[in-house]
């Protein structure tokens, strides 16, 4: 019931689902149902509520359990969203393993284990499934789907049309990889930029102004491959006319950074001048990072409807 579980359950709850949301402190979860009505009472008076229902008919939906075989009993879908440790998430899937029919998915919010890593050995490997969130999934809505390899594909199937269902963006990776997808594409910008840093070619605060103010602006709407379809006429196009120029660049980075040393002090310092390493300013930030995604994703809907 934490931070994910929290999100989870409001996106699952606007969706029109009912919700048990299970920890092992009936305090935890108390708090969770306290935040989670917070919330959504803030989302509803600003308009920006997600579903058709309201928020007294959504939270009518979710309700708290400290114990296990309780909380999964008549479930057809668990999201499990334990903090990211191998052996605790294991130990959760073998306790599900022993409880669960044949017919309930199990999923896990793993930003990084492999499905290979968390479920194999288990009864029902083949209804076990990765479905990543971005944090916060209430805001940002893409879903990764990672299949364990002896996951059945009505499984993945159904996994991707609940996501649906319940307004989320899922996409399906064909296997497993280290990173997914996501941080595949998060790292491989993270370490750059901390290249172009270390390097003195960029000061840390104009290195994030090129992302939010440049890259960012396209990449909120189209991806990097339709990004290249439409600077020149077509992928083909794009690629007979930049591919040895891209390939110059590309061998001029250099190695996995170590994240370490001089360059972390100096980055920390440059982003705590602007934001002070304060609870209380951390969270303000957070909250006001939250406001723009929930614009922006307001926008986003309003333009795909026009």
């Amino acid at each position: 019931s934490g931070l994910i579980g929290r999100s989870w359950a409001m996106v699952f709850a606007a969706g029109g689902f009912r919700v048990k949301l299970y920890d092992i402190a009936q305090e935890q979860l108390t708090t969770a149902l306290e935040n989670i009505r917070k919330q959504m009472k803030e989302m509803e008076k600003s308009g920006v509520l997600k579903g058709a229902l309201s928020a007294e008919q959504q939270l009518a939906l979710i309700s708290v359990c400290t114990d296990l075989k309780a909380a999964v009993e008549g479930a057809t879908f668990i999201q499990e969203c334990t903090p990211e440790n191998l052996e605790l998430k294991k130990k959760i899937f073998g306790q599900l393993d022993l409880i669960v029919g044949d017919s309930v998915i199990l999923s896990s919010s793993t930003s990084c284990l492999l499905p290979s890593k968390l479920f194999t050995g288990l009864k029902h490997v083949k209804q076990c499934i990765v479905s990543h969130p971005v944090n916060p999934p209430y805001f940002v809505p893409l879903v990764e789907i990672v299949p364990h390899p002896e996951t059945d594909p009505s499984t993945t199937e159904r996994t991707y049309a609940l996501m649906k269902k319940i307004g989320q963006s899922p996409v399906k990776l064909n296997r497993e990889i280290e990173g997914f997808v996501l941080n595949r594409l998060q790292y491989a910008v993270i370490s750059e930029a901390w290249r172009l840093v270390d390097e003195g070619v960029i000061s840390p605060t104009d290195l994030d102004l090129v992302m939010s103010d440049g890259l960012g602006m396209r990449y909120a709407f189209i991806g990097p491959l339709e990004t290249m379809h439409l600077n020149a006429e077509g992928v083909a196009s794009y690629c007979e006319r930049y591919a040895e120029g891209m390939k110059l660049v590309l061998n001029t980075f250099g190695p996995v950074p170590e994240f370490s040393g001089e360059t972390v002090q100096k980055v920390n310092q440059a982003l705590s001048e602007k934001i002070p390493v304060v609870p209380k300013v951390l969270d303000a930030r957070r909250k006001w990072r939250d406001e723009c995604l929930t614009g922006l994703a307001k926008l986003k809907t309003q333009m795909k409807s026009d």
